[in-house]
C-alpha cells in the first residue's frame, strides 16, 4: 500500500521522465513502470545505421541558438567555407547575440549570412529553407527535440548539442523521426573527437588494452558562477534544471568517448543502470552569496544532489561509472578511465600502465612511445589546424570538420542517432532510479536489436 500511495504521489514526475501523460500511467504500478520504460517502439520507418546520402559538395549549414556553443559553431562553419561548407543562416531569440555573432562573421569575411532574431519561432523559418542541407541546434536543453524534429521534417540533416533529449519519449522520437525521413541526426558530442579521447579508441581497437573490462567517466565542473550569472545562460535555463531535477543530468562529454571505446550498439549495449543523489548543499549555500535582485537570490531546496554517480552494466558485463557534479570546488575532470586486461588508463593527467611493463604507470619516455604509434590519423592530419582554430582544444574543429568530411564524400557519420538516444536517455532513466530509491533501471534498445551487429565506428573504418 505504502509503495502504491507513493507511486500515485509521484505518478506526475514519473510520467514526464517518460515523456508521457499523466493519466497515461494513472493505473500502472512501479513494476509495470520499470518495464513499460524499457519496452521496444513499433518502427515507422526504416533503420538509419550507416545511413548514406549523395555527397554534399559544399554543406549549407544553418545554426540555430548562437550565444554560447552556438556562436562556435558558427565561427568554426565560417572557417570551413568555402572549400567543404558555407554558413547560410544564424538564429537566436536574442537580438544582441546575432548581432554579435553577424558582426564576428561580417569580420572575417562573411557575406550574405541571413539573420533570423527576436523571434520565438523563427527558428522554424531557418528549417523551411530550402537551401539548407544542415542545422546545427545548440539552444536550451528542452528546445533541442521539437527544433530537431521540425528539421528533420523539412528534409534537413541535424546536428544537435548534448544532451539531445531529456525523457524517454523524445529519445524515441527522435530516432523515429530519423528512421521515417532517412535523415541523420547526430549529437554534437566533440569529446569524442579530442586528441587524448581518439587516442585512446585507436588503441582500444587496435587490441592493447586486451579485453575491455571497466570504465569511469564524468562531468566534474564548477558552474555556480555561470549558472547563478543573469548573461550567461539564457533566463538561466540551466540552473533551473537544478531546482527541480536530481538525476546525472549531462552525461555525455564522459560517457560519449566510453561508449565508442566499448563499441555500444555495435556489438554490445547499455543493458541497465542504477544512480544515486548526494545531499545537496552546494547551490543552497551559494545562492546566499549573490546579489540581493538576483532571482535566485536566498533560494533553497534545489532538487540536484551535489554528486550524482550512474553505474551503468553492458550486455557484456561490462561497468561504467558516470559523474555528475558541478558544485564543488573540484578541479575540472571527465576522468576517462578504461580498464583492460592488458592495459589501464586514465586522465587528468593522462596516465597509463600496461601488463608487462612495470608496477606503475609508465615513463615519460614510454607513456611518449604510445603516443606516438597509436595517435588516431584524424587528429594527425588535422593537428596544425585544429590548433589555429581551436574550440575546447582543437576537438570543435576536428568535430565539425569530420562532419563536413563525410557529407562531402557520402558516407556514413561517425555517430547516429542511436547513439544520440542512447547516450542522453540516461538523464531520465538516472532520474527515475534515484527516485524510486536507486533500483535498477534497464535501457531501453534504441536499435531494436541492431546492436548486436559488431561495426566499425566510421571514424576508424573511414579515418
Amino acid at each position: 500500500m505504502n509503495s502504491r500511495r507513493h507511486f500515485l504521489r509521484n505518478a506526475g514526475a514519473f510520467a514526464a521522465l517518460l515523456g508521457l501523460p499523466a493519466s497515461t500511467i494513472a493505473n500502472w504500478n512501479t513494476e509495470e513502470l520499470l518495464q513499460r520504460i524499457s519496452e521496444e517502439k513499433p518502427m515507422t520507418g526504416k533503420p538509419v545505421i550507416g545511413l548514406r546520402v549523395d555527397p554534399i559538395e559544399k554543406v549549407r549549414t544553418a545554426v540555430i541558438g548562437v550565444g554560447n556553443r552556438g556562436f562556435e559553431h558558427a565561427r568554426l562553419v565560417h572557417a570551413l567555407s568555402p572549400d567543404k561548407a558555407e554558413l547560410v543562416a544564424i538564429c537566436d531569440i536574442r537580438e544582441q547575440k546575432v548581432k554579435e555573432c553577424a558582426d564576428y562573421l561580417v569580420s572575417k569575411g562573411a557575406k550574405n549570412v541571413s539573420i533570423y532574431a527576436g523571434k520565438e519561432d523563427g527558428w522554424k523559418e531557418v528549417c523551411k529553407r530550402d537551401d539548407i542541407d544542415l542545422v546545427l541546434i545548440a539552444t536550451p536543453w528542452e528546445d533541442h527535440v521539437p527544433m530537431a524534429l521540425y528539421a528533420m521534417q523539412h528534409g534537413k540533416h541535424v546536428g544537435v548539442e548534448v544532451p539531445a533529449a531529456l525523457t524517454v519519449e523524445d529519445c524515441w522520437k527522435l530516432v523515429n523521426t530519423a528512421e521515417e525521413t532517412q535523415r541523420n541526426c547526430m549529437m554534437l558530442e566533440n569529446v569524442c573527437y579530442g586528441e587524448e579521447e581518439l587516442w585512446l579508441l585507436n588503441m582500444a581497437e587496435s587490441g592493447v588494452f586486451g579485453t575491455l573490462t571497466y570504465a569511469e567517466c564524468a562531468y566534474i565542473h564548477d558552474l555556480r558562477e555561470l549558472m547563478f550569472s543573469k548573461t550567461y545562460y539564457y533566463n538561466q535555463w540551466r540552473l533551473r534544471h537544478h531546482l527541480v531535477t536530481d538525476g546525472n543530468l549531462y552525461p555525455t562529454h564522459g560517457l560519449g568517448p566510453v561508449a565508442q571505446y566499448m563499441g555500444i550498439d555495435r556489438g554490445d549495449r547499455f543493458n541497465h543502470m542504477v544512480s544515486m543523489s548526494s545531499l545537496q548543499a552546494g547551490l543552497d549555500e551559494h545562492a546566499a552569496t549573490v546579489e540581493p535582485d538576483n532571482e535566485f537570490y536566498g533560494k533553497t531546496g534545489f532538487a540536484h544532489g551535489d554528486m550524482v554517480n550512474t553505474l551503468i552494466k553492458t550486455a557484456k558485463g561490462r561497468s561504467i561509472l558516470v559523474q555528475h557534479d558541478v558544485v564543488t570546488a573540484r578541479p575540472y575532470n571527465r576522468i576517462n578511465m578504461l580498464a583492460g586486461t592488458k592495459a589501464f588508463h586514465v586522465g587528468y593527467p593522462s596516465r597509463m600502465s600496461v601488463k608487462g611493463k612495470g608496477h606503475g604507470y609508465l615513463k615519460e619516455d614510454d607513456y611518449k612511445e604510445y603516443r606516438e604509434r597509436y595517435a588516431h590519423p584524424l587528429w594527425a592530419r588535422l593537428q596544425q589546424e585544429a590548433q589555429k582554430q581551436g574550440g575546447h582544444g582543437g576537438m570543435d574543429f576536428v568535430m565539425l570538420w569530420r562532419m563536413m568530411d563525410c557529407f562531402n564524400k557520402g558516407i556514413p557519420l561517425d555517430m547516429d542517432v542511436y547513439d544520440a538516444a542512447s547516450w542522453s536517455v540516461v538523464t531520465p532513466l538516472s532520474e527515475l532510479s534515484i527516485q524510486l530509491g536507486s533500483v535498477p533501471i534497464r535501457f531501453p534498445d534504441f536499435t531494436r536489436g541492431q546492436w548486436e551487429k559488431e561495426r566499425k565506428l566510421g571514424v576508424m573504418a573511414n579515418p
